[in-house]
């Protein structure tokens, strides 16, 4: 191949937007294969290509890598170009993307997660994502703005009760969580749906890789203080942590800043309940529903 891969985002000659997929799925990469092999067999390189079908060099490379999923326009004007035969028509039909149903700014992680060797969790908002019973996942969703649609509310819960295979697909792997009390006392939908709350959390906290701990309201003060905190190991002995906040998730892999949110998680761990001591209160949360 002459045709150098520049990851660079450029923008489609047309004005209009083509979407960059932060994780391809194997459909993109197979129709990416295909428009990669027809281009070729017609004798047209890269940048000629993309000039004949009015989007820029670096938008078909990122479509024939999979990275992007092309729009209508594109899949036409490839058609026209490579021979009319219906075949990218048909198979765009059947296109999907990579970690639908994960906010943007999440994937990243998401994707660090799922070779992570070690996973902690402080959170302070709602009980984390990986503990979720589906009720409750399915009262967070269903109170977003803005408002999704009943498919995109569908979506949303079967990536997230997805990532929760996690928990039993890597045994080996250790997942640290510590949670605030007032988390669990924040209420939604009837005493049922709470109690089925808790028990989802305490199966899930018998795992033996699992171990929660609990932050009760008689702890006072402490420095995690500034919001919630993901914090990983990967196979390489790299570390990364991960923020968020309002419409937006900040990925950290500077070392000092992420030694200090592990010191800071370290400390909190000390101060939180052991884990039978959180296992007990959520026991008697539940009890006095």
């Amino acid at each position: 191949m002459t045709d150098e891969v520049d990851e660079s985002d450029g923008d489609d000659v047309t004005g209009c937007e083509v979407e960059r997929e932060p994780d391809p799925s194997d459909s993109l990469r197979t129709f990416g294969a295909v428009v990669h092999a027809l281009r070729e067999h017609a004798g047209y390189s890269r940048a000629e290509f993309a000039e004949l079908v009015r989007y820029s060099k670096h938008t078909v490379a990122s479509v024939e890598l999979g990275r992007r999923m092309p729009d209508r326009a594109l899949v036409e004007r490839a058609e026209e170009v490579l021979g009319d035969t219906g075949a990218l028509r048909k198979a765009a039909q059947f296109l999907t993307r990579g970690d639908t149903g994960l906010a943007v700014w999440f994937r990243r992680w998401a994707r660090l997660e799922r070779i992570a060797v070690s996973l902690c969790t402080y959170e302070c908002r709602l009980v984390p994502g990986l503990l979720q019973s589906d009720q409750y996942a399915r009262a967070v969703f269903d109170g977003t703005i803005p408002v999704v649609t009943d498919e995109g509310l569908e979506s949303l819960l079967d990536v997230r009760m997805k990532r929760q295979r996690m928990l039993y697909e890597r045994p080996t792997v250790p997942f640290s969580f510590i949670v605030e009390e007032h988390v669990f006392l924040r209420r939604f939908g009837d005493a049922e749906q709470m109690r089925a709350m808790y028990d989802h959390v305490l199966e899930r906290a018998a795992l033996r890789n699992v171990t929660l701990q609990i932050v009760p309201l008689a702890a006072g003060l402490h420095a995690c203080l500034d919001g919630p905190l993901r914090l990983l190991e990967t196979p390489e002995g790299r570390r990364f942590a991960y923020s968020e906040g309002q419409q937006n998730g900040r990925l950290i892999g500077d070392v000092k800043e992420v030694s200090l949110l592990q010191q800071r998680y370290d400390t909190l761990r000390s101060q939180a309940l052991n884990p039978t001591e959180s296992q007990g209160l959520l026991k008697r949360l539940r009890g006095e529903l």
